[in-house]
């Protein structure tokens, strides 16, 4: 979808902060909100696809003045209420009343802390393993398509229409599209495109640079 998040190539919103030695979280919230976002993954209501969708739907004047883990919690909130399981009720009561016991779960998967470890190393969430033939192969030259979908996508608005070079084959893995859609996984290639800067924002950009951006079957034609 063309929302606040799509922000690649757009200008206005200030140089791009470095900070020297920066920890994973700057404050416990977000370390707490990662890991409640990891524990409730686990549910195995929605994938990681769902997830991002879930995020690029907050109204865009919040989503440029929140941070990152503040989307993360954003799109959590908004999985659990469409899902049932924490009613926009219990969650209000909460928020009123921190010491308020939470509703148990029951007949659900749950990941205790202990089982957290093994659960990261062995996660697949994203890579398919069937038996799919690249439609590319390295070296051939591909243009994007031109979509603007309502949905989910991972083809950037910056980079749709453009001409580029496929770099890497990735193997197979779930197409987010659809994915992200609850559309299914449709398994096929993701490719690392290699596109030149001019390409993508015109001769005013560096002659030498260049951008890559990972792609998948369904977003590429040849050229």
């Amino acid at each position: 979808m063309n929302g606040a998040h799509d922000l690649g190539g757009m200008h206005g919103f200030g140089p791009v902060e470095i900070e020297r030695d920066e920890p994973v979280f700057h404050r416990e919230w977000e370390r707490r909100a990662f890991a409640i976002t990891l524990a409730a993954g686990f549910l195995g209501k929605w994938n990681i696809d769902m997830s991002r969708f879930a995020r690029e739907q907050m109204p865009p004047a919040e989503y440029l003045a929140t941070s990152y883990y503040e989307h993360w919690m954003f799109g959590l909130e908004k999985l659990l209420h469409e899902h049932g399981l924490v009613p926009r009720q219990q969650m209000e009561r909460r928020l009123n009343d921190p010491a308020a016991p939470a509703a148990p779960v029951t007949g659900e998967r749950v990941l205790a802390a202990r089982d957290v470890e093994a659960a990261l190393r062995t996660s697949r969430a994203s890579k398919a393993d069937e038996d799919v033939a690249p439609r590319y192969k390295v070296g051939d030259r591909v243009a994007t398509v031109n979509i603007n979908p309502l949905g989910h996508t991972r083809l950037p608005r910056y980079a749709r229409g453009k001409r580029g070079v496929i770099a890497l084959d990735h193997g197979v893995w779930v197409f987010p599209d659809t994915a992200g859609n609850g559309l299914g996984r449709k398994p096929q290639h993701c490719y690392s495109v290699r596109f030149t800067a001019r390409e993508l924002w015109g001769e005013g950009a560096a002659e030498r640079d260049t951008v890559c951006i990972d792609l998948w079957d369904d977003h590429l034609v040849p050229a």
